[in-house]
């Protein structure tokens, strides 16, 4: 609602999903979330046929409605290309860039013989398919071997036999004949190269593709969505691709490198805009409630364990996360079982970033010119471009972070997961609105921007990280920090960490020391004299080392574990109490 010269966000609903049964109908549960926003605001938003609009004299109607959709897990697509690192890899991420789950990847080099291909797309079952291969005037061999596959396969999609499977060719212009011999009883899209030299990669127009067939066939298929379509002018947009245009948003405002992350129940989302590079990758099997038990199966036990600070059986550990499996819906009613689920969080968001830098790396097949070093190092030409310490801000969403009984707990599990380095901003959306923010962005950019940056972000403060390990201990990080009304200098030693107030919107000069070895953005013992910006948790320096240098000791572990959560105050002082009380007792 536009306030004064400005656009500001007054109040949200939220409402249960009912596209599944009984209802099947999604606009029952948007009809509910709207009917508590009327309560709230004391607006007239709703009317039989739908949403009020455009909008009627006095408080009645909207003059836009815009919605985001990953009902009935979102958009479910399977990529295929003619090298598995070069074009599958590119219309992997041109797929995941659109919002997409990425099924599978099948490639002419991916190790299975034909009629293993075959059996795969069959039983997939997607929504929808992105053929990649070739570069324009290259050979068209492989790419219509490709096509071949498919069409002999025969794939149906997951909504039922009246659905015509989209597809989505971005492969070698000269194919395109053979293509539309081949899989034109499909609904095939024909659009520029993904890859037409080696040397550039093209998403785009597969990009936008993706997102037309998503309204057009996907979205008119799901429960309710025929009738949702109506109530809007705006395209719908999965909801992964609404998250990922205001990151990628963030650092155009900025001119800075951003990596972000959506946390949810079901599936966890990575993103990252790196030197004007912007990847996003899902991890379908690790999310805080449907596929919490996914992140246990790979982290492991004792991976999540680690970040626990009490003395708690492994058997308990893994009980408790069925549980939330089996009832996802359930939130922590202790502050153990809260601890319990950040500790699986911190996993989640690790191996979530761990996938996402096997997809943002330089394109392969690229001809360059090599050091001497990484002609002998077979790891080199694979390796991601994203280096920590020039990640300028780190972002993150999702219903576990917004939703936070305290920001310093968003802020450490965004550290902890990421291991950022350096100096690095740290933010979070404040209720879960940047994917429905990303969507109006399509329409009205000056309303989105102006409520992103005033409601949306809610700046955590700054990350204060140096990069190395110190073996034998001992001060890590001088520092000095002054605002217009005070200096503070403080030692930071190696294994602790230290938080210095700094409100948001505030700034203040900051003058580092680190130790020999360590390293905060100008080389190992190289001072830093630079401006910060504040946030709600403050200046946090954090000389745990990188990587985080965990005790092997249970006993120590699980104290340095309570050191670094009174460091920032993270949890109330009560839990401290209790589990020192329990330790005492003989903990182990």
């Amino acid at each position: 609602m536009k306030k004064g010269n400005e656009y500001r966000f007054v109040s949200s609903g939220e409402a249960p999903t009912t596209v599944e049964a009984p209802f099947e109908d999604v606009t029952r549960g948007v009809r509910n979330a709207v009917r508590e926003v009327e309560e709230l605001t004391g607006f007239n938003l709703l009317e039989e046929k739908g949403i009020i609009w455009p909008r009627r004299a006095g408080k009645e109607g909207v003059d836009i409605y815009a919605t985001t959709s990953s009902a009935g897990g979102g958009l479910q697509m399977m990529v295929a290309g003619v090298v598995k690192t070069m074009t599958a890899e590119s219309a992997e991420r041109a797929a995941l860039g659109a919002g997409a789950i990425v099924m599978d990847a099948i490639a002419v080099d991916d190790g299975r013989m034909p009629h293993q291909k075959i059996q795969r797309i069959r039983t997939l079952r997607p929504d929808m398919i992105l053929v990649a291969g070739g570069t324009d005037g290259g050979t068209i061999t492989h790419v219509t071997e490709m096509a071949e596959l498919i069409a002999a396969a025969e794939p149906k999609a997951r909504l039922g036999i009246g659905y015509e499977l989209p597809i989505v060719y971005s492969g070698n212009k000269d194919a395109r004949p053979a293509i539309q011999n081949t899989l034109g009883k499909f609904a095939l899209r024909i659009v520029d190269n993904i890859r037409p030299v080696l040397e550039l990669e093209n998403p785009e127009p597969a990009r936008d593709a993706i997102h037309e067939l998503f309204m057009e066939h996907v979205m008119s298929h799901a429960p309710g969505y025929d009738r949702l379509m109506k109530w809007t002018e705006v395209p719908i947009m999965p909801t992964p691709a609404g998250e990922g245009r205001m990151f990628r948003t963030l650092a155009e405002l900025r001119k800075v490198n951003v990596i972000g992350v959506g946390l949810g129940g079901a599936t966890t989302n990575v993103y990252s805009v790196y030197d004007g590079k912007f990847v996003r990758t899902v991890s379908a099997n690790l999310g805080m409630s449907y596929s919490i038990c996914n992140v246990l199966k790979e982290a492991g036990i004792q991976n999540i364990m680690r970040w626990i600070p009490f003395d708690v059986e492994a058997t308990l550990v893994r009980n408790r996360l069925r549980n939330k499996m089996i009832r996802p819906t359930t939130i922590p009613q202790t502050l153990e079982e809260l601890m319990v689920e950040h500790a699986v969080a911190r996993e989640a968001l690790r191996l979530g970033f761990h996938h996402h830098k096997q997809l943002a790396r330089g394109l392969m097949g690229v001809q360059r010119v090599k050091t001497m070093g990484e002609i002998f190092d077979q790891k080199a030409e694979v390796e991601t471009y994203i280096n920590m310490m020039h990640v300028d801000s780190l972002a993150g969403t999702g219903g576990l972070l917004s939703h936070a009984p305290r920001r310093a707990q968003s802020a450490l599990l965004l550290i902890d997961g990421f291991q950022p380095e350096g100096l690095t901003k740290l933010a979070q959306d404040s209720v879960f609105m940047m994917p429905h923010l990303g969507v109006l962005s399509t329409v009205y950019p000056k309303a989105s921007l102006e409520i992103f940056e005033i409601d949306c972000l809610v700046r955590l403060g700054t990350c204060i990280a140096p990069r190395g390990v110190l073996a034998k201990g001992g001060n890590a990080l001088s520092f000095k920090v002054e605002d217009e009304a005070r200096v503070v200098e403080d030692n930071v030693e190696f294994g602790s960490m230290k938080a210095v107030p700094l409100e948001q919107g505030k700034t203040a000069k900051l003058v580092l020391s680190p130790a020999k070895d360590l390293d905060v953005g100008r080389g190992p013992g190289h001072g830093v004299e630079t401006t910060v910006e504040g946030g709600v948790v403050g200046l946090i320096f954090d000389c745990r080392g990188r990587p985080i240098q965990l005790p092997e000791d249970q006993a120590a572990r699980r104290q340095k574990l309570l050191e670094w959560f009174k460091a920032l105050d993270a949890y109330p002082e009560s839990i401290y109490e209790r589990i020192g009380q329990v330790e005492g007792k003989g903990g182990n």
